[in-house]
């Protein structure tokens, strides 16, 4: 027995996250019959998309229905999921947004302007659902997922699920230590982006001893030689056993990109050194125009394929699942097929020394009954009080700003940014971001306090 539902994917012009959802759910037999609908503004994007997901089902005899528009309202209506991947801010603008930061003295942005545009966009994407599918699961898979889980999690009342790649970053730690990937357990809990290796066992026994030999024996001969294979290679950097260094546990996945640890961050030697050749870690100005760069020409081949009507997509792109948590998670929640999966959701008490309503990153169980997240250890107090409550405390004034327009708030954090030498220099970065072609709405939205 197969289960049809309707999945609206909200920015499905993010063309090989969309591909590689509708091979997994190819290769889910209980969800045969299921409409995909392709939700995005680019039309060029929607049709490639369409195009290549009909051709790969086809190839491989599945029966899954598909339709694209440009209408989110059409999209949402009766669908019992909701992936959104979308992103409102280019690549392009975000490098402008770094250029007009250089001019004031700034490496690599170096200030914090928030996530208005995104921000914005999710809630509105979450208030159309409660109006139009208000039973519906919302799978959050663009950034920022801590900020807008929580966001719509508290203004919404809609159900909530963010996800992300970086507790992967366990299983780059296991190769590295030459370590069978069937053999290893783990868990990896606190905040988006800032997660922390807890539990590390092999074949039973504690693996954490394997990481200190190797630290020991092999850890500057791998820091002086590697070169980095992605511009997200850093698990096991300098930077990141640095981290595990001084807080006791590994920092897993983007964890080590934390920009609140300053100084690993302050220039291209400096990054280099601590995450490694040849980028310096996924965060400078050489690391994003390579990594767009590869984008796009992901894009172009796909959309190559699309329009040659005798390539093998199957052949091309694999017929094998993702490790993508998206259709895992959908098959437990509709077929009750037990799904251990890692997720953002509102924290319940799942990790203790968070209010109830921040959402956490968890392990869970999925089934039918719901996401069920795993109550957790406590932090480490050290973890805690450097690096997880201060991002809450980041989290909550971003979200006052966001509802409240205050624009003194964005200059305070400009003003607290550890590049920052002067209140002239925040003042004046500050009125350049908000003054740039594309920042009209949030010119706007953000004001002086009245007594300014």
């Amino acid at each position: 027995m197969s289960a049809a539902i309707k999945i609206s994917v909200i920015g499905a012009g993010s063309a090989q996250f969309s591909l590689g959802l509708v091979k997994d759910l190819c290769l889910t037999p209980g969800l045969a019959g299921s409409m995909v609908s392709f939700m995005d503004v680019d039309c060029e994007r929607l049709d490639m998309i369409e195009k290549l997901a009909r051709r790969y089902a086809a190839e491989l005899g599945v029966d899954l229905r598909f339709e694209r528009t440009l209408d989110r309202t059409e999209s949402l209506t009766d669908a019992s999921f909701v992936i959104n991947t979308a992103s409102v801010v280019s690549h392009h603008h975000q490098r402008a947004m770094r250029e007009v930061t250089a001019k004031h003295g700034y490496y690599y942005g170096g200030v914090n302007f928030g996530n208005y545009a995104q921000l914005a966009f999710m809630l509105s994407v979450a208030r159309d659902m409660e109006r139009i599918c208000p039973n519906a699961w919302l799978i959050q898979s663009g950034n920022p997922v801590f900020e807008g889980c929580t966001l719509m999690t508290r203004e919404t009342g809609i159900k909530v699920c963010g996800l992300c790649h970086g507790h992967y970053g366990v299983y780059a730690i296991a190769m590295t230590l030459g370590l069978d990937l069937h053999k290893i357990t783990w868990q990896a809990p606190g905040l988006n982006h800032n997660i922390w290796l807890t539990h590390f066992l092999y074949e039973g026994r504690d693996a954490y001893p394997l990481l200190d030999r190797w630290i020991a024996e092999q850890g500057e001969t791998y820091w002086r030689t590697h070169i980095a294979e992605s511009t997200h290679d850093i698990q096991m950097s300098r930077g990141a056993i640095h981290m595990y260094r001084m807080y006791g546990l590994m920092p897993i996945g983007d964890t080590p990109r934390q920009q609140r640890n300053w100084w690993y961050h302050t220039g291209i030697d400096v990054k280099k050194y601590w995450f490694g050749e040849p980028w310096g870690g996924p965060d400078t100005e050489l690391a994003r125009p390579f990594f767009v760069e590869n984008l796009e020409k992901r894009i172009a081949f796909m959309s190559r394929l699309a329009n040659d009507p005798h390539a093998s997509l199957v052949e091309a792109f694999g017929s094998e699942k993702t490790r993508e948590q998206q259709v895992p998670i959908i098959d437990a929640l509709v077929n009750n097929n037990p799904y251990y999966a890692q997720v953002n959701i509102p924290n319940h008490g799942a990790l203790p020394g968070l209010a109830d309503d921040v959402v956490v990153e968890v392990p869970a169980i999925v089934d039918a009954r719901g996401i069920q997240p795993l109550r957790v250890s406590p932090l480490p107090q050290k973890i805690m009080l450097e690096m997880i409550l201060p991002e809450v405390l980041d989290m909550e004034r971003e979200l006052l700003a966001f509802k409240s327009g205050d624009r003194s708030m964005v200059l305070w954090n400009a003003l607290n940014s550890p590049q920052t030498r002067s209140y002239d220099q925040a003042i004046a970065v500050l009125d350049d971001l908000l003054a740039m072609p594309g920042h009209e709405e949030l010119a706007a939205h953000f004001q002086w306090p009245a007594n300014w």
